[in-house]
């Protein structure tokens, strides 16, 4: 007879196991045979030592990089004001970061298009299709992924401890660098660390605004894959991002396995 805590794992264990460790398992295994079905290395040699491969991943890492950057520049500034300093309205503008959250990214790249495109509000030229055009588009997408975290720690911490550093003097510029902001650092840290692995693997924002000198890892297993039906090649960027993505998740995971509340607050 089935134990029953085996009966409970085994159809989630079974549908994960078919629907995404064994497409996995094909995409491995394609990546690794020629035309005429043979394994062999030939294609990682060759699309691991295209120039196009290398401007992906600096591109990638580049992006992922300045985006995550200013997202926690952003979402913590963001987070300090909503949180700590009353004014009308504030509630409001909580609940459209909520909203924004449930937004897909594609209609972000797709404002900016009205935004900043040759018949746009404010036209600047090619800056719709340069690489500083899809960091913009991704902080305002993901700075909510590091605010919502920083609100939340800021919601336990005691107003007593920011009146009792406020009591001993401490100027508003100092109880922000002493208690504020260690307080936030955790969480702020964790939402980061997310946000550069989701800015890593993202696609919509790079495809909708156009750029196509902006060639990312996603973007080249589009490029492989879809217009040159060149599948082993694609198989072979898309083990990459697996890899470089199952990387930082495990740096992530490890990092803040102490850190509970604050890894829950966005895992």
């Amino acid at each position: 007879m089935i134990n029953r805590a085996v009966a409970w794992v085994l159809p989630p264990l079974v549908l994960l196991i078919g629907f995404l460790v064994y497409p996995l398992i094909l995409v491995a295994r394609q990546s690794f045979l020629d035309d005429d079905g043979g394994a062999t290395l030939d294609v990682w040699r060759a699309v691991l030592s295209a120039g196009e491969f290398h401007r992906a991943i600096g591109n990638t890492v580049v992006i992922a990089a300045g985006a995550t950057a200013g997202c926690v520049v952003l979402g913590t500034f963001f987070a300090v004001v909503l949180a700590l300093v009353p004014f009308p309205g504030a509630s409001a503008v909580s609940r459209t970061v909520d909203a924004i959250l449930a937004f897909p990214s594609f209609l972000i790249a797709l404002s900016f298009t009205f935004l900043y495109g040759a018949a746009g509000v404010l036209p600047l030229g090619d800056f719709l299709y340069s690489r500083w055009c899809v960091i913009l588009a991704e902080i305002t997408f993901y700075t909510p992924f590091v605010m919502r975290p920083a609100m939340a720690a800021l919601s336990r911490l005691p107003v007593e401890r920011l009146q009792v550093a406020a009591s001993l003097g401490a100027r508003p510029w100092q109880v922000l660098r002493r208690v504020v902001l260690p307080e936030l650092a955790p969480s702020v840290a964790a939402g980061g660390a997310l946000t550069l692995l989701l800015t890593l693997n993202e696609f919509g924002i790079v495809l909708f605004i156009g750029a196509k000198d902006v060639l990312t890892l996603p973007m080249l297993v589009q490029v492989k894959g879809v217009v040159t039906f060149d599948y082993p090649a694609a198989c072979v960027v898309a083990v990459v991002e697996v890899a470089l993505s199952l990387t930082l998740y495990l740096l992530y995971r490890r990092i803040f396995a102490g850190r509970g509340d604050d890894a829950r607050l966005v895992a």
